[in-house]
């Protein structure tokens, strides 16, 4: 069953952002992450709960293999520039 990683950024530096987002995407992929949405236009219906900035969403084969990505060492400096550049939200979602 597949499952996602969605990310909700607010980002803070973009310039260096632009180099986090070259990193990120090869390693994702390399875990069988497919990219669904990248911070494209969106159009928020409800927001009592959350007023989301800027989604991404990557479909990843099993939970398993999304974990392995968010946790793996190769990702790790690359998700520290992620946090000195954004303020995220990141949540690993079942598919179904």
């Amino acid at each position: 069953m597949s499952a996602f990683i969605l990310v909700d950024t607010k980002i803070n530096n973009p310039e260096v952002y632009e180099e986090y987002k070259a990193l990120a995407k090869p390693i994702a992929e390399k875990y069988g992450g497919v990219y669904r949405t990248r911070g494209g236009d969106m159009d928020v219906i409800e927001s009592n709960l959350w007023s989301p900035t800027r989604i991404v969403l990557i479909e990843f084969p099993d939970m398993e293999t999304a974990q392995r990505f968010v946790n793996s060492d190769e990702y790790a400096p690359i998700k520290a520039i992620r946090h000195a550049n954004a303020e995220c939200t990141l949540a690993i979602l079942d598919g179904i």
